[in-house]
């Protein structure tokens, strides 16, 4: 089998690249399988591209760097378990389309709908709500392409295999398919108003107690918003603040009944029509999983430091919730939590800014987002997961030769 010469590839923001050897694009699982077979007979290690939304170096490889993108769609629908079962490459807007159509929704989203599914669902990408797991709770089952070319089923059966794999950063083989669990559709009520931080901080409790989703931007400058795209919220309805620095973008959002409705600051629409929100490129995120019970104090100090040490830091903070979930690699393995991210700016120096940040949430025991910026090592790997050697023992049985690691990757769960 010939692959088609490498080259330079780069992540959606450009703050990762690499010079692979080889890239392939294969369409359908038994190319796939040929191919990460061939590789592995060439001494080649095996990444996949996804939709390039992480902002770490997951990606990255000089071997050989598939692209799943023409390995796309739903294979088949399962009305009375509820679940679907999709090719990996699908997108996570393409997917919802279709599950629209079969009167069928994702449980929860995230707030970006462009990621393929598998690099999506395995790096502990999430939404809001209380009581709702990350994207990764939903997978029952996937098929992994191993090292030799023969693919692992993983049905569910084994409960540890496959909690091992719904956050498995692509390190136990390429996925080919997912099945997910899904539920009937339903429509979203969002409400975003404008409020003082001071009046967010006393109603977090309320609001995530009493609303599907609740989360919030905090801005520290009349700009910020624009580096996110988000509403105008100088013309935003306001409860308790006139201001329009130092404020929170605050949304909740709820299952309704009621018709469609679209409005500068209230929406009412099918589920994955409300979730994403529209961002350029323009940012390279910071993101950690905080238990919940610390979730104030944290934002609290956080937002101390941008006030006070690093003022030229003007993006906003969001602050969402996720609860815990049995994942052995998850941000929120058995961990109610709240998420915290910040950004730097392309061009800048922001490493300053960030590592002060990471100490703060490191004070909390907090995990990152597998695709965003942080600065874990493989001591705080084991320290902050509790089934961290266990994933690493398996990770080894299924890959001695660790073809499906980089060495980002191989830091950290080698």
């Amino acid at each position: 089998m010939e692959f088609d010469k490498g080259g330079l590839w780069r992540n959606w923001v450009g703050n990762q690249s690499c010079i692979a050897r080889y890239k392939a694009a294969p369409t359908e699982e038994s190319q796939l399988c040929a191919m990460v077979a061939e590789a592995n007979a060439r001494d080649l290690n095996v990444r996949v591209a996804g939709s390039g939304h992480s902002f770490t170096p997951v990606v990255g490889t000089g071997g050989l760097l598939l692209s799943l993108a023409g390995m796309q769609g739903v294979k088949h629908f399962d009305d009375a378990k509820k679940q679907v079962t999709v090719a990996a490459g699908t997108r996570i807007h393409d997917l919802a389309i279709a599950l629209q159509a079969h009167g069928f929704s994702l449980v929860n989203q995230g707030d970006i709908d462009s990621q393929a599914v598998a690099g999506a669902f395995t790096t502990g990408t999430h939404g809001t709500g209380s009581t709702l797991g990350c994207l990764a709770t939903a997978i029952a089952g996937l098929r992994l392409v191993q090292a030799d070319g023969s693919v692992l089923e993983v049905d569910g059966r084994d409960t540890d295999l496959l909690h091992a794999a719904q956050v498995s950063v692509g390190t136990l083989g390429v996925i080919s398919e997912l099945t997910l669990q899904v539920r009937d559709a339903y429509h979203l009520h969002e409400h975003v108003w404008r409020d003082d931080f001071e009046t967010c901080m006393a109603r977090h409790d309320e609001l995530a107690a009493t609303h599907r989703h609740f989360g919030f931007f905090w801005c520290p400058t009349p700009q910020s918003r624009h580096l996110y795209c988000l509403a105008d919220t100088a013309d935003a309805p306001r409860t308790s603040t006139t201001k329009t620095a130092d404020v929170c973008e605050m949304k909740v959002i709820d299952i309704t009944e009621r018709p469609y409705l679209d409005t500068p600051f209230e929406k009412i629409a099918y589920s994955s029509e409300i979730y994403p929100i529209e961002y350029v490129p323009n940012f390279h995120e910071l993101e950690y999983a905080v238990p919940v019970q610390h979730g104030k104090e944290a934002v609290r100090a956080v937002r101390e430091l941008m006030l006070t040490k690093h003022t030229h830091c003007i993006f906003p903070i969001e602050y969402r919730f996720t609860a815990g979930d049995p994942a052995w690699l998850s941000p929120f393995h058995h961990q109610d939590s709240i998420t915290l991210s910040v950004s730097g700016q392309p061009g800048v120096d922001y490493w300053d800014y960030l590592r002060d940040v990471d100490a703060i949430l490191r004070r909390y025991g907090s995990r990152p987002h597998w695709g965003k910026m942080h600065f874990l090592d493989t001591d705080d790997v084991t320290t902050l997961y509790p089934r961290a050697q266990d994933f690493r023992a398996l990770r080894r049985r299924l890959d001695p030769q660790g073809r499906f690691l980089n060495e980002h990757v191989r830091m950290l769960l080698g």
